[in-house]
């Protein structure tokens, strides 16, 4: 087993099929439930696109879109190992190289956009 660990950010949007379809910012889910899967992707495409263009900083958009409570933290998750994080976020995070950003991941708490910040 590796003790190699990586640091990332996220930014999640939850969507209908997501397990726990509820956030700090929808506390009743009421949002999330009426979003679908389609809907959160097509939201997260415009959002990365802004990051990739420079027309808005990760964290900035992380702090006001993420449905995750690290949006608090700009979306930072700090360090983590193999095995801590769900597969396919675990999987994106450890191939990314630092400064690095994903592309859409899946998971059963919704789609995500990575960085890898260390």
């Amino acid at each position: 087993m590796s003790s190699e660990k990586v640091r990332a950010s996220h930014l999640l949007i939850k969507h209908q099929g997501s397990r726990r379809p509820a956030s700090w910012k929808d506390p009743d889910g009421s949002v999330i439930k009426n979003t679908t899967r389609d809907a959160a992707v097509a939201q997260l495409k415009a959002l990365r696109e802004d990051i990739v263009s420079g027309k808005a900083k990760f964290g900035e958009l992380a702090a006001r879109h993420s449905d995750c409570t690290s949006a608090k933290r700009g979306g930072d998750l700090g360090p983590f190992a193999r095995g801590q994080m769900q597969k396919p976020f675990e999987e994106a995070a450890f191939l990314l190289k630092v400064g690095e950003i994903s592309d859409i991941v899946d998971t059963d708490s919704g789609v995500h956009i990575i960085v890898r910040t260390g």
